[in-house]
């Protein structure tokens, strides 16, 4: 890899997420040298993917080179590379541009969808989690849409114009929210030839109300704003299988569809070497308070791929942003802590509260002490999430699209710039760009 050798400790971070920049910009002027691997040489804001998806703002609005947050540390080197396996009793890793000696690890390779073990859902239906991801999904979105206009086949253009999402976190509501939007101020423009009204937009959820990790206010404040923009919801109802055209559930409820979006959730991501009985059912590693796998010694793990486990959290923290952020942090001083040989202190997470936006002007907010909903919810949506971006320009960028969307009721990013065709979809059949 080409690291150069140093008398201080080698903390070595796999993964460019929000947990593993949070910890790596604590130690920037620390008496540590850092490594950062990751497959790609950005970082990704995950939130805002959905937008990308819907054209509402660009890729490049929402990530980040990697380098460049790293530009002004000391004794800092990034690698591109993938992470095969780790041999945590030589403290070695072991990946496909060579191997690295570590003093420290710290695990960061986040989450991954989860299908629940269905291979044909895997394999038919689009996801969210990386940025080539949300390119495909936004070519589908509206490869369909020209496809629709071209086909005098009333059930075909229905079947194109038919979305399906599954899952009723704060990704497919927030999708939902979008899809509905844009069919109501925007394909009537764009399409003045197309009836737009065959466009149904569902949101089917397996459990008795949308957004189940929030409060019952806010679960009921979106569904009401999303029945008001005219999705269809479909609560306590499974999604067991979709062959690129139909999709079957546990009910009689069946959808024709060649756009369905797998929201339902997500499993950790661990690295091959990790012992067994420090994988979680969920795929997580098992962290004691310190974030330290268990069983090994000088390996750590932060944000979506660490379950510690605790009385307010039985299974783990929630995999979200805030979490990783705050592990990141903590494990930082712990480190240098362990360095200096004196005791770590254990983590406590501070819920800061939980968010989602449903369209124009509406948004939920669960605070610790107070949930609302409307308006104010919305503009304080917009505030956290362009504070989180990184960079001045990606904030300047996204604030300057959100603000001639609203004002203009448009989304100029409705491009095609890699085609994207369903293998599966025999009317319209090429290979993936």
């Amino acid at each position: 890899m080409n690291i150069p050798d140093s008398k201080k400790p080698r903390i070595v971070i796999i993964g460019g997420g929000f947990g593993g920049i949070a910890l790596a910009r604590k130690l920037r002027r620390k008496a540590v040298q850092l490594v950062i691997i990751d497959r790609h040489n950005y970082h990704n804001f995950q939130p805002l993917m959905y937008q990308v998806a819907t054209g509402g703002i660009e890729a490049g609005s929402i990530t980040y080179p990697i380098r460049k947050i790293f530009q002004e540390f000391r004794d800092c080197y990034f690698r591109l590379g993938h992470v095969r396996d780790v041999d945590a009793a030589a403290q070695v890793i072991h990946t496909d541009i060579g191997e690295l000696h570590y003093d420290y690890l710290v695990i960061a390779t986040g989450s991954k969808t989860n299908f629940f073990g269905n291979k044909e859902i895997e394999r038919q239906t689009m996801n969210m989690k990386s940025i080539p991801q949300a390119l495909n999904l936004r070519s589908l979105i509206f490869e369909n849409f020209e496809h629709a206009v071209l086909t005098a086949d009333t059930a075909e253009r229905k079947c194109l114009m038919n979305f399906v999402i599954v899952g009723g976190g704060p990704t497919g509501v927030e999708l939902a929210g979008a899809l509905a939007e844009m069919k109501k101020g925007i394909l009537h423009k764009d399409y003045p030839d197309l009836e737009i009204n065959y466009m149904e937009i569902h949101l089917i959820q397996s459990g008795d109300r949308i957004l189940n990790t929030m409060s019952p206010q806010s679960s009921e404040a979106s569904e009401r704003y999303l029945r008001e923009l005219g999705v269809q919801i479909h609560k306590n109802i499974r999604v067991t299988g979709y062959d690129g055209r139909t999709v079957r559930t546990n009910s009689d409820l069946n959808f024709e569809s060649s756009c369905v979006i797998w929201t339902a959730g997500v499993m950790g991501k661990p690295i091959a070497g990790i012992p067994a009985a420090a994988i979680s059912r969920s795929n997580r590693i098992l962290v004691n308070e310190f974030n330290q796998v268990h069983g090994l010694r000088n390996v750590f793990a932060i944000g979506d791929i660490a379950q510690m486990n605790s009385v307010a959290y039985p299974e783990g923290h929630p995999m979200m942003a805030q979490p990783a952020i705050q592990q990141g942090e903590k494990l930082a001083d712990n480190l240098l802590l362990a360095i200096s040989g004196r005791q770590m202190r254990p983590f406590q997470y501070r819920d800061k509260g939980s968010m989602a936006t449903i369209g124009r002007n509406k948004a939920v907010v669960d605070l610790p002490s107070v949930h609302f909903h409307g308006f104010f919810a919305w503009l304080l949506w917009i505030f956290v999430h362009l504070f989180s971006l990184i960079g001045f320009r990606n904030k300047a960028v996204v604030l300057m699209n959100w603000v001639y969307n609203y004002v203009r009721f448009d989304r100029e990013g409705r491009l095609i710039i890699r085609p994207y065709k369903k293998k599966s979809f025999t009317t319209f059949t090429t290979d993936e760009v």
